[in-house]
């Protein structure tokens, strides 16, 4: 058996993709779509369970959250009519046993930006009880006319080219280096041969 993101059992048919929390970006594109990211992973994948995902949204200039959109039993309700027909779902599909919250909003504007709240309400099923968890994530997203790259994602861009080019300056030379010693060892062999 071997584990590479997911695990499966010799005989088993079906294999499980491993769960990983990954924040959500916080900058939209106006008239793009955008997905707004809401992981959250269960610590006990053997114990079954039901989840259910609420959104909220406060808009940059409002006081109070408002319901924006829920998903119960494979389900899903959008609740603020400035995003009619513009929310999707964007999470786990064909389960009841939710991680992955995610909505996508289609063709931003500069009213969506604000604070999204993202909130996951799992029921853990043991054999005896059933255990409430709740999770909350905050996401505050900014609308913009187009992307910037920060000035971390420069730098790391430029290190990565500068680590691949030293690289393959650094195997070059080792190859060199490798020739020379097999062709010094080529040559004696081949005078105590004679």
């Amino acid at each position: 058996m071997v584990f590479i993101g997911s695990w499966c059992g010799v005989t088993a048919t079906l294999c499980h993709g491993a769960c990983v929390e990954v924040d959500s970006d916080t900058e939209a594109v106006a008239s793009e779509g955008f997905k707004l990211g809401c992981i959250s992973c269960k610590k006990r994948g053997e114990v079954p369970s039901v989840a259910v995902v609420n959104w909220f949204f406060k808009g940059s200039d409002e006081v109070d959250y408002s319901p924006l959109y829920t998903y119960e039993n494979k389900q899903g309700e959008v609740l603020d009519p400035r995003f009619y027909e513009r929310l999707a779902w964007n999470g786990s599909k064909q389960t009841l046993d939710l991680q992955d919250g995610s909505i996508y909003i289609l063709n931003v504007t500069y009213n969506d930006t604000g604070t999204y709240v993202c909130t996951f309400e799992r029921t853990l099923m043991y054999s005896n009880y059933e255990f409430q968890i709740n999770t909350t994530k905050l996401i505050h997203l900014n609308v913009v006319p187009k992307l910037t790259r920060s000035m971390a994602s420069i730098l790391s861009e430029v290190m990565m080219y500068v680590s691949i080019i030293g690289l393959q300056f650094w195997l070059v030379v080792e190859m060199i280096y490798c020739y020379r010693k097999i062709s010094v060892a080529g040559e004696e062999a081949l005078r105590e041969s004679e």
